[in-house]
């Protein structure tokens, strides 16, 4: 059963275990809050304000996080399940995904210019006209992108997962 969140403003609070899936939290606000063994899947965030939020342990799978409040947007995921969620178009200079599961997720258009994803899952994630510039993958895997289509200055990626790089070119590597 999900717990209903009343709208409003909530500043310096701590979520914890709670269960907002299929919920709505739209047109709130939150800052500087945690959220810990959380389940927020496909909850409705339109128009909500994240401001320096930090998401450990949670479930946000389907989190369209490109319908919240872009001003001052700002969030950490460590640890969490953010399959099939959304971040098209968004502004995450700098953000950092660590120990995260980003399978089937979407970052076109997105502004990831110096974000790092330390040991995360980026199978079948889309990036497309992505700034990647000064970008971390060295520690994540499964990820394949066009480099043709996405700005790489600078990006750092290991030797085993470069290979993703190549994959729209539907050539064999032995």
């Amino acid at each position: 059963m999900s717990t209903p969140l009343q709208k409003g403003e909530y500043d310096y609070c701590i979520f914890d275990n709670c269960n907002f899936a299929e919920g709505d939290i739209s047109n709130s606000s939150f800052m500087e809050c945690e959220f810990i063994n959380c389940n927020l899947s496909n909850v409705n965030m339109a128009h909500t304000s994240l401001k320096e939020i930090t998401f450990k342990d949670c479930k946000l799978t389907g989190a369209q996080f490109h319908k919240c409040d872009p001003f001052l947007l700002s969030f950490k995921p460590n640890n969490c399940q953010l399959n099939f969620a959304s971040f098209y178009n968004l502004n995450l200079k700098g953000i950092k995904f660590t120990d995260c599961n980003l399978q089937n997720c979407d970052f076109t258009q997105a502004d990831l210019s110096k974000a790092v994803f330390h040991n995360c899952d980026l199978k079948n994630t889309q990036f497309g006209q992505t700034n990647l510039k000064d970008t971390d993958f060295r520690t994540s895997f499964n990820y394949t992108f066009n480099p043709e289509h996405n700005q790489l200055k600078g990006a750092k990626f290991s030797k085993d997962q470069v290979l993703g790089l190549l994959s729209h070119l539907r050539i064999k590597i032995d």
